[in-house]
């Protein structure tokens, strides 16, 4: 094509500087109707895979709104786990407290403060009170609770904890070997859990009794005090 522009008259009039101008622009315009060709041929190719979706009315219309939610099984567990723990909270108000034993106090709780232990000859602190009675003596439970351990101790002797709600445990010592209750038991106000057996090595020179401590939140309270105000209420 370029020979037969050089050729003609048009050719030699615009000479070659001219002549490849007229080239350049021959080529652009070709191109150009190209690119024209390419994007109206997508633009059909779109216009025939358009897929129609449902307006934003009708996207509404979709949704069930009709459905019961079902509750959540946790949220089962927690309510049920709530009741528990309001349970727990009124262990020791349910149920009236008493004395394990009925009987004189021969050592009163210390409240901290060291006395002369009699037996080891030593001063330390009393942490319970010990209730005169015979070896035999049926002693029950303070108020409602589980048995949590049950041992024998090489000073205290035979041993019953009991974990009477509210952060209340009761200490049980001095009891002779046969028990009425084994750990994980539950237990009533007034039950019986074993019998006084004047076990305690750590307190031998005393008359027979029982050892009865009470710990609420991990301090020692005095055992008399708790029961008698807990009745008065």
């Amino acid at each position: 094509m370029s020979n037969f522009l050089k050729n003609s008259t048009l050719g030699r009039k615009l000479g070659p500087k001219g002549l490849y101008i007229t080239l350049g622009a021959c080529l652009i315009a070709l191109g150009g109707a190209g690119v024209a060709a390419y994007n109206k041929t997508v633009s059909d190719i779109n216009d025939s895979l358009v897929i129609e979706q449902p307006e934003g009315e009708q996207q509404a219309d979709n949704k069930k709104t009709d459905v019961e939610k079902e509750e959540s099984s946790l949220g089962d567990v927690s309510s049920s786990q709530a009741d528990n723990s309001s349970d727990n909270a009124l262990d020791i108000q349910t149920q009236p407290n008493v004395m394990p034993v009925n009987g004189e106090i021969l050592n009163p709780f210390s409240n901290g403060e060291l006395v002369k232990d009699e037996t080891l000859g030593v001063w330390k602190t009393h942490d319970g009170v010990d209730i005169k009675a015979d070896v035999g003596t049926q002693v029950k439970a303070m108020n409602k609770g589980k048995v949590t351990k049950v041992w024998e101790d090489a000073l205290w002797g035979n041993c019953i904890t009991i974990d009477h709600g509210s952060g209340v445990i009761g200490h049980y010592y001095s009891l002779s070997k046969a028990m009425n209750v084994t750990e994980g038991d539950e237990v009533n106000a007034g039950e019986v859990i074993g019998s006084v057996g004047d076990t305690a090595e750590c307190e031998a020179a005393e008359l027979s009794h029982l050892h009865f401590g009470l710990k609420k939140n991990g301090e020692w309270i005095d055992p008399i005090e708790f029961i008698k105000g807990s009745s008065s209420k």
